[in-house]
């Protein structure tokens, strides 16, 4: 992804499914981290707290199965914004 562009990502959250379930929504969020670090090329991934609350909305054990989420790039660094 280049500097100042911006994309919609749709990213399953499934690998955090095999974590004990008091351990599933911190799963979740790095499963995102490492989706973005990986489809972005970034330096760093920056999350909103909107997407947080949304992984953490029902609790730790039961997160959504997939969150869509826009990304933009400044200055090497994505910002993950959640999209409704």
């Amino acid at each position: 992804m280049k500097e100042g562009e911006e994309r919609v990502y749709t990213i399953p959250l499934k690998k955090a499914r095999r974590k004990p379930r008091s351990k599933r929504a911190p799963a979740a969020v790095r499963v995102l981290r490492e989706f973005l670090l990986r489809h972005t090329k970034a330096k760093d991934v920056k999350i909103s707290n909107d997407v947080n609350e949304f992984v953490w909305e029902r609790g730790i054990h039961k997160f959504p199965p997939r969150v869509k989420v826009r990304v933009k790039i400044k200055e090497g660094i994505a910002y993950a914004e959640l999209l409704k």
